[in-house]
């Protein structure tokens, strides 16, 4: 009885640990509940995830990192030890690219996933918050719908803000806020989405850290 007790006691303790990972880390309560940019884009129920990390630099030198992220732009920021294992032409910048350093607001880049999405530039603010819009219509092999009033019932909508933070003259924090259009906040399809978005966002912060960090 005790060892079932025990082992009962300690699966309820994973499945919670592995709940709240799949919603935030990183973060404080404090910035669970703090306003955010594009806080305001998705109508109707909403799953949230939030995640945080503080990286030794400051916002002027962390924000051209942050403006040319993404596919087809700078790549995403794997730490060096999972960059062994790709190829050196798909693994993400190590350096600023001219090119790259300017985004503009309803300016659309490639996202990877399934079918063709795109996010969109919903809200910049320079050296302080970036914000995207996605919406993915999977008839139309997940692209932008012809229409988004009212959005076709097939449509999945995210927002998902970048926000930057000073913290003192050599350090930043980096607060990311996705925010999901569903049918029901609480699934097993939010749940197993959350730890894949962990799963991603934990080496971007890693890969981050090394790129603003490096002299």
């Amino acid at each position: 009885m005790l060892r079932t007790a025990l082992a009962l006691g300690g699966a309820g303790l994973a499945v919670r640990g592995l709940t709240r990972l799949a919603t935030r880390s990183g973060v404080t309560d404090a910035e669970v509940t703090r306003a955010l940019p594009g806080d305001d884009l998705i109508a109707g129920t909403v799953h949230v995830i939030d995640r945080a990390a503080t990286l030794p630099a400051s916002v002027a030198t962390t924000w051209p990192w942050i403006v040319q992220l993404g596919k087809q732009r700078a790549g995403w920021y794997f730490p060096r030890w999972i960059e062994v294992v790709i190829p050196r032409g798909r693994r993400g910048l190590r350096a600023i690219d001219p090119a790259l350093r300017t985004l503009s607001r309803g300016q659309r880049v490639p996202d990877w996933g399934p079918g063709d999405p795109q996010f969109e530039v919903a809200q910049i603010e320079p050296e302080t918050a970036l914000v995207y819009l996605t919406l993915r219509q999977r008839s139309r092999n997940s692209t932008w719908p012809e229409r988004t009033d009212p959005l076709p019932a097939d449509v999945m909508a995210a927002s998902w803000a970048l926000v930057l933070n000073p913290i003192d003259e050599a350090h930043s924090r980096l607060h990311l806020r996705l925010r999901v259009r569903t049918k029901r906040e609480r699934s097993p399809l939010m749940l197993l989405g959350g730890l894949f978005d962990w799963a991603t966002v934990a080496p971007l912060f890693a890969g981050l850290r090394e790129r603003v960090g490096a002299r």
